[in-house]
This record gives structure tokens, C-alpha cells and sequence, in this order.
């Protein structure tokens, strides 16, 4: 196939960018879980945990327009149907989910997917000289483990 307008591999960059689709629909997924958690969080923890949890949305939805740009970079289309990121997703939708402990866990188990699937794009991402969706996926995988880490401790869990 040769190389593209940024200098590396078509092939390579066309299956990145399918990886980041699923990111993008997994990122989606986790996303509107966290903007459900926001909205319905219950109990002693609610001040606490609605103001974390509008700030997890927002930097969800920075995270959504940077992959879908990223995938636009790499010259492909990004998902943007919820039928396409229901099908791709591999993040639990929670559903009416109000309890602070399960809303933690949510995002735990949710950032965990997330970090496998950033993981393997950064293995391919260097296996494809792509410097942009290695850094962005180093800056992910960064700011989720050190979120995975608050969590847990909220949780009173001590091991990650």
C-alpha cells in the first residue's frame, strides 16, 4: 500500500484507526455511563461524587473529539451512531445505576477496558511509527491508572 501524506504505513494506519473506533465506541459508552451516574447518584457521598463525576464526563467528552480526530487524522471515518457503538462497545452500559459503591465500580471496570484496548493500540501505535496516537494513548493510559487508583481507594481497596 506504501505510505501516506504523514509519512507511514497505509495499511498500518487503516487498522489503528479501526482500533481507535472501538476506543471511540467504548469511550462513548463509558461516557454516557458517566453522565448517568452524575445525574442519578443517591446518598451521604452525593455532593462528593456529582461534582467527580461531571468532571470524569468532561474529560470523557474531551477524550471522544480527540479519537474521533485522531481517526480522522489517519484519513477514516469515525463511529458516531449509537447502533455503531453499541455493537463495537465492550463497556458495560449501567443502567440507572444510583448507588455510590456500584457507580465506583462502574468506572473501575470501565477504565480497566478502556486501558486493555489503549494498551494494544500503543503496542501497534509503535509497531506503525505513529508517534501521534502513541502519545495520545500514553496520556490516557496515564490520567485513567491514576484514576483507577483514586477509585480504588475511595472504594477502600488498596491494591490496583
Amino acid at each position: 500500500m506504501g505510505l501516506n501524506i504523514l509519512g507511514l504505513d497505509s495499511k498500518k494506519t487503516k487498522d489503528l484507526a479501526k482500533d481507535l473506533n472501538s476506543l471511540l465506541a467504548n469511550f462513548q459508552t463509558y461516557y454516557q455511563n458517566l453522565r448517568g451516574i452524575h445525574w442519578n447518584i443517591r446518598g451521604k457521598q452525593f455532593f462528593e461524587l456529582h461534582v467527580k463525576f461531571e468532571e470524569l464526563y468532561t474529560e470523557a467528552n474531551v477524550n471522544v473529539d480527540e479519537i474521533a480526530e485522531r481517526v480522522l487524522t489517519l484519513g477514516e471515518t469515525p463511529l458516531h451512531t449509537f447502533s455503531d457503538y453499541t455493537e463495537v462497545s465492550e463497556v458495560r452500559v449501567g443502567k440507572n445505576v444510583s448507588d455510590d459503591k456500584k457507580a465506583v465500580e462502574l468506572i473501575v471496570e470501565s477504565l480497566s477496558i478502556l486501558l486493555k484496548i489503549e494498551r494494544s493500540i500503543l503496542d501497534k501505535a509503535g509497531d506503525a511509527g505513529d508517534e501521534g496516537t502513541n502519545s495520545m494513548m500514553s496520556d490516557l493510559i496515564t490520567e485513567q491508572e491514576k484514576t483507577i487508583w483514586m477509585m480504588k481507594a475511595w472504594l477502600g481497596e488498596t491494591t490496583v
